[in-house]
């Protein structure tokens, strides 16, 4: 992998972690407020989820490969 890929990953990874904290503020918004809509608040999960995917497998990529 190249440094610019590399780099480009980093920030990638940088974008994901945000909107995973995001998703994670609005969701327990949307939990404490009553009435609120829990077919969005399942969405949110969902898309949070999602995310927490792409970011374990970007985390993948740039972890090297250790022999044992």
């Amino acid at each position: 992998m190249t440094k610019e890929e590399e780099r480009e990953l980093q920030e990638q990874l940088a974008r994901l972690q945000q909107e995973h904290r995001d998703l994670d503020t609005a969701i327990s918004a949307l939990q404490h407020t009553p009435g609120s809509d829990q077919l969005q608040v399942q969405r949110l999960k969902k898309r949070k989820l999602h995310l927490r995917d792409r970011i374990s497998y970007i985390e993948d990529q740039l972890t090297p490969d250790i022999i044992a």
